[in-house]
Parts: structure tokens; sequence; C-alpha cells
């Protein structure tokens, strides 16, 4: 897979394509129904598949910090998109010349100069330009008159609903892992490189493994049974927190995972971790010694768990 940022790294060799556009945030049910017809149709044509998508998210340009949390940062979408057999993933920065371009200078910069689109996939409620001015109709008809063609897909849904971004977010938000994996089509996890942290679970005698999160919350919080996988493909029980610890007046979110069992340096390495059952919700602990306390007695309930004696 070939990422490209940016317009002014298209080069000829990306000319020709089959392509589609989104933000692709957490890479769910419906976006690989849509990846799934970009790359039937790129096998029909001979050609490679673009997915195109942005940098930030178009909401965290507009609302900042008042934008949805992401269900997965950048580096893990692209290597979502990968595993889903996408030849290219174009990152445009969503910034203000962006969002001012219009519907046209899109379809010209973009579909006509940058990548030569032969066919552009969209969802059926694709808009594009400034002032969301352009729809399918308009990418149909230029279609037309440039030679390429167009298709959209349809909703996707799952228990009569829509499977959308928002509403894997909020059924994470209530703590509901079967519901979000149900229109993800896996278990919600969270991939990132092992961070030094406050070294205090080394103090409570609980050592945890820090993994960044940079500046973009979960939708998660809380304390959860976890199955983390290590940069070698080894699967490790464990048990995680990941909110803004106010015992210790946190002041960013973090997630920190207790992994059983395990005595090694995992710092700079790549680490996902799968949430498998809620235990129970962050708050706040007389002293450092009642959260110790506390600690342990996760650490139990996470092992009755996996050993299969709780519900």
């Amino acid at each position: 897979m070939e990422l490209i940022r940016g317009l002014h790294n298209l080069r000829d060799k990306h000319r020709g394509c089959v392509a589609t556009i989104g933000n692709f945030d957490g890479v769910h049910l419906g976006h690989r129904r849509v990846l799934d017809q970009v790359k039937q149709k790129g096998q029909e044509l001979g050609l490679p598949t673009v997915a195109i998508t942005f940098e930030p998210q178009p909401q965290e340009f507009f609302s900042g910090n008042a934008a949805p949390r992401r269900l997965t940062r950048f580096d893990e979408k692209v290597r979502l998109l990968t595993k889903e057999g996408i030849d290219r993933v174009l990152c445009l920065s969503f910034n203000e010349r962006l969002r001012n371009m219009t519907a046209d200078q899109f379809i010209e910069r973009l579909l006509l100069h940058g990548l030569a689109v032969k066919h552009f996939v969209v969802g059926d409620d694709f808009r594009f330009g400034c002032d969301r001015s352009g729809d399918y109709n308009m990418l149909a008809t230029a279609g037309s008159k440039h030679g390429f063609t167009v298709a959209h897909t349809a909703t996707f849904q799952v228990d009569g609903d829509r499977v959308s971004s928002t509403r894997i977010r909020n059924l994470l938000a209530a703590s509901d892992l079967a519901g979000a994996a149900a229109l993800l089509g896996r278990p919600y996890a969270i991939c990132g490189r092992v961070v030094v942290g406050q070294q205090l679970g080394r103090q409570l005698g609980v050592p945890t493994a820090n993994v960044r999160m940079h500046r973009y919350p979960s939708p998660l919080s809380g304390v959860y049974a976890v199955l983390a996988t290590l940069a070698d493909g080894r699967t490790v029980q464990g048990v995680a927190n990941i909110g803004m610890r106010p015992t210790v007046n946190g002041s960013r979110p973090v997630l920190e995972a207790h992994l059983f069992d395990l005595n090694e340096n995992l710092y700079g390495s790549l680490l996902k971790v799968e949430f498998q059952r809620l235990l129970r919700h962050e708050r706040r602990f007389d002293g450092l010694d009642a959260l110790k306390q506390q600690i342990h007695a996760d650490i139990d309930e996470a092992r009755a768990f996996f050993e299969g004696r709780l519900n």
C-alpha cells in the first residue's frame, strides 16, 4: 500500500484509478461495503484502487475540541485500509484552501488532473466542495463529459438502522462493546506505540504499558478486561484503564494496560489493545492505597472473566 500525503505529491504514475472518498473513521462494515465495490471495479478495469481521506477530519477542522471523538487515529485507519486491500491512500490536508475549494475545482484538480479517475464510488449522501454544493448528480454529469463513471452505494444497515461511525461511537460511549463490534465487524481496539509514562503503575506493583493517545481521546472510558496483541503477534490477557485518571489529577486522556504474566520492555513497540468487557467506570479514589486495592480487585475480576467464571 502507498500513502500519498497531499495533492502536491501526486505523480503521473498515480493517474488512472478507481477511487472513493470519506473519513473512514473506524473502517466499519458500511465502509467495507464501499471498499468492496471499489476493489471489484478495480479488478474489472485492471486499475489500482485509491481511498481519499482527510487529516484532520472535516468536523475537527470546523468544531475543534467539540468534534466527535475518533474511533481510529490516522495511522490506525491506514493500517485498516491496507488490510482491506486498498492499493493507495491519498490524504488531503483539510485546511482553509481545501474548505474553500469549489465543487468544480474539486472535480478538476482532484478527480481529473490529480488522479485521472476512471470510476468513482461515493456514499449515497456524499456532498463536496465549498458549502457542500456538489452532489452525486453533479459528479455523474462531469463523468459523462470527461469520461469517468460514478456509482453510489446504498445505505448499509444492521438491525434496521444505518451503520455509521456516529452509531458506533454512541454504542462505545454506552460501553456496548458487543453492539459496536457487530457494526465494526471486529472487536473495538486501539493501536499505538508504547511510551514512557509516570511509572505510577510500577510504584503500585502493577506495571502498565502506556499507549500514546496523541490529541484524540477515545469514545471509551473506564476499566476493561482486554486482549493485547504484541508486535510479534502474541496475544496477552490484561486489564486496562482508559480515561483521565482523576485520582492523580490527570490532565489528558491515557490508555494504560497491565498485561498478565508479562515482564518485557515494550517501549517503542506497537501494541493493539482489544476491549473485551467493562469492569467499572472511572472514578476518583481517596488516595493511592485505595486505588491500589481497587486495581488488584480489577485484575482479579478480569482474570475471572477470561477463565469463564463471569457471565
